[in-house]
């Protein structure tokens, strides 16, 4: 890429982010409140909403990569898919936003969401392995591609909790993935994370460190859908193949996270769609860890996952599988330290 090139994708980003927050700061004058509970980190009534300034940033910059840019382009039929999923995830998650829908409806919306780009053949085909090379999904892929899109577009709306704490990560992953997308030639994997990096670029100053507004869920489950489907798409559609891997690489701090709390809960008998304060984030702020400081751990989570990445596509086929560990046990640290933090802090329920 050129530099005249590089400054006129800058330049189209700084608009998009532009865009964003003129429309967040328009949703803080429309004041659809989030009221605090037992659950929820803040203490006053703050507006909600604000990721529809991400939303409409990004939808912007995809209908101008659709139009005019040639070279970040997929099939028609993909990239409609991508705009039609995205639109659809994004007006249910901002009703959700204005009527608190039960879990029930969100999960259906979500899953229809993801059918709506799986139907237009956005889905995993194979998936390639360490070792084991290219193993085919056949009709399997359909089911991987829903269930890894549902349960990381719920993930990052679980994490959404702490100010900046899943923009923040959704900002470094996508700075990542576009890096990488120029590195490797893949175009559209660097078009579509810049889109979404610049929609966050223009919301996080009105969130962090102190949350004029939160994103809401319209902002939560975009962004984790949106990272969803760009893995999807990187590993199959591009000309030059990432491998599905990234994505959840840099985002192991979200889905650890998630994931642990979902199996704690299970083992204990728990419901697992009843709200809950049990995220290793929420319990680590609950000991008494400042707020910041627990959305900075999961924002340095996020460049190690970026620096694994890098190292992942440079490593040798011997020894690709290690690169995960650097994800992995920074996530079992976490989780030492946090138990221990809570135990001194006499935090016994985890909820």
């Amino acid at each position: 890429m050129t530099l005249i090139a590089f400054l006129r994708h800058l330049a189209f980003g700084a608009g998009l982010a532009l865009l964003s927050a003129l429309v967040v700061r328009a949703m803080i004058a429309v004041r659809m409140m989030d009221t605090p509970d037992a659950r929820k980190a803040h203490d006053r009534p703050t507006p909600k909403g604000g990721g529809v300034g991400i939303v409409a940033a990004f939808l912007a910059g995809i209908i101008g990569l659709y139009l005019f840019a040639a070279v970040a382009r997929l099939a028609d039929t993909y990239f409609l898919g991508v705009i039609a999923a995205a639109l659809a995830i994004a007006l249910v998650a901002l009703l959700d936003d204005r009527y608190d829908w039960p879990f029930t409806v969100k999960l259906g919306a979500q899953v229809g969401a993801a059918l709506t780009a799986i139907v237009t053949g956005l889905y995993l085909t194979d998936i390639r392995l360490p070792y084991l090379g290219v193993v085919e999904l056949g009709a399997l892929g359909i089911v991987v591609t829903l269930v890894w899109v549902v349960f990381t577009t719920n993930a990052m709306n679980f994490i959404d909790g702490l100010n900046g704490l899943a923009s923040g990560v959704t900002l470094i992953a996508c700075l990542f993935i576009a890096w990488i997308g120029v590195t490797e030639g893949s175009w559209f994997a660097y078009g579509m994370a810049g889109l979404l990096a610049a929609g966050i670029a223009g919301f996080l100053p009105f969130n962090f460190p102190r949350a004029r507004i939160f994103m809401g869920d319209v902002g939560s489950q975009f962004c984790g859908f949106i990272l969803a489907e760009l893995a999807v798409v990187a590993s199959r559609f591009d000309d030059v193949e990432l491998s599905f891997l990234l994505v959840p690489m840099l985002l192991a701090g979200v889905l650890y996270d998630v994931a642990f709390t979902l199996v704690r809960r299970l083992a204990q008998g728990k419901r697992i769609t009843e709200a809950h304060r049990g995220h290793l984030y929420q319990v680590a702020h609950r000991s008494g860890m400042s707020p910041v400081v627990v959305t900075l751990v999961h924002w340095g989570f996020a460049v190690i996952g970026g620096v694994a990445c890098l190292l992942f596509i440079e490593a040798s086929s011997g020894a690709k599988p290690f690169v995960p560990l650097l994800v992995i046990l920074p996530q079992a640290a976490w989780t030492v330290f946090v138990a221990a933090r809570a135990r001194v802090a006499g935090v016994t329920d985890w909820g």
